[in-house]
């Protein structure tokens, strides 16, 4: 099945000691800080191992934000925010920006940053599977449910814990309206590109599969739009890939909208609709080209190169000749000059978010726990706050190549 999939860089973060010399009064507290401390480095190692799977990922991440929540929300789940919610100075750096970091005395900001890490860890391993050679069946299921997974993730960031913010997101950092949405919808069409990819398998009807092209490739041209307003600087590499995705998926709807039109005895037409999925594939070829050629965050692939892409290419150069040969023997019809109208609506095979939740407050907050923390013995002159304009190191991530595609779709 291998597919290609473009990935921005994980964020990373400064190290947190969770060290409260003075304001830590009692051993609960104490053992808090310290299961905050090692929760955070184990999820921060795990987004980076190649052995880690949902579940695990799951896990540690659920240990982490159960015990962050005590530094946001009052334990008596009132609408009053937690006492340490500003004790704490985090530092992240964004997908698009390099290693110059975003700082926030905030540990909403905190959960919304790692949060983000999480979802863009399920799109990193989902990429990773779809591009195994003899994927099973449960390994594709698997990479259309961890897409979706990260859609849910990004989209509840969005909706329920960004607008809490104190600080709201500089314009082309990962917290801005304009990126976040781009991730949800990435996700929700590359889902789609595994269920076209079934769909193709298990020969659905090629109306079924030209609706859904469609519908994928109009997903790719929201999240370009949504990028539209930012610096090339950082953003070009990402646009020519979300660009080329259109133009890509564009060319399968045209292609197998011909195959429609071709069964119910519209030769003609069905020829143009191939001649514009000649025009489309053409585009994203070039494009392809140009990714590779553009410097910015992300991998450095040849994305024509795949066998994906190239099946696309034999497949419209088949077909049309196929239309032309049926209209030269039987049907003599004539070649309309515009493009047939792409008016498709999947029924079937959309993909939606799946819904997300952060996890309820850990158990070992309670009243004495939360009592142990004593702010009024935090000192006042709080030299040791990192500064925001000082690197962070960049996570170190496995360089994962390519593999050489069997040809196999999931079934």
């Amino acid at each position: 099945m291998t597919h290609w999939f473009h990935r921005n860089p994980l964020k990373a973060t400064a190290p947190v000691p969770f060290n409260y010399y003075g304001v830590v009064t009692g051993p609960a507290a104490s053992k808090i800080c310290s299961d905050l401390r090692s929760s955070r480095a184990r999820l921060l190692e795990l987004f980076t191992d190649l052995n880690c799977n949902p579940q695990m990922m799951k896990n540690a991440a659920d240990s982490y934000f159960s015990l962050l929540q005590g530094f946001i929300n009052s334990l008596d789940e009132s609408t009053q925010e937690s006492k340490l919610r500003y004790i704490q100075n985090f530092k992240w750096t964004d997908t698009l920006q390099g290693q110059v970091p975003s700082a926030q005395q905030d540990a909403v900001f905190e959960l919304i940053s790692m949060g983000f890490n999480v979802a863009l860890w399920y799109t990193k391993y989902a990429s990773r599977l779809a591009g195994k050679e003899n994927i099973t069946e449960d390994e594709a299921k698997e990479v259309h449910r961890s897409l979706k997974i990260a859609a849910g993730i990004f989209k509840h960031l969005k909706e329920s814990h960004i607008p809490k913010l104190i600080t709201p997101a500089e314009k082309g950092r990962d917290l801005e309206a304009r990126l976040i949405e781009a991730y949800i919808i990435q996700c929700q069409a590359e889902a789609q590109e595994v269920t076209i990819a079934r769909a193709i398998e298990l020969k659905h009807a090629p109306v079924l599969i030209a609706a859904l092209a469609y519908e994928t490739a109009n997903f790719y041209q929201k999240a370009d739009h949504a990028l539209s307003s930012l610096e090339p600087a950082y953003s070009a590499k990402w646009r020519k890939y979300l660009h080329l995705k259109m133009c890509f998926y564009t060319a399968y709807a045209y292609c197998y909208h011909g195959q429609t039109l071709l069964a119910s005895d519209k030769c003609g037409e069905a020829i143009r609709s191939l001649q514009e999925a000649e025009k489309f594939y053409a585009k994203a070829e070039a494009l392809c080209k140009e990714y590779g050629e553009t410097k910015g965050p992300g991998p450095t692939v040849k994305p024509s190169g795949h066998l994906f892409f190239r099946k696309l290419g034999n497949l419209v150069k088949n077909t049309l000749e196929k239309c032309q040969r049926e209209n030269g023997f039987i049907y003599f019809q004539k070649v309309p000059t515009e493009a047939p109208q792409l008016e498709l609506k999947a029924v079937y095979g959309l993909v939606e978010p799946v819904p997300f939740e952060f996890p309820p407050t850990s158990v070992h907050w309670t009243p004495e726990t939360l009592a142990a923390f004593d702010l009024t013995q935090r000192p006042k002159d709080d030299s040791a706050k990192p500064k925001p304009e000082e690197a962070v190191k960049p996570m170190k991530e496995p360089d994962i190549k390519p593999q050489k595609d069997t040809g196999c779709y999931i079934s």
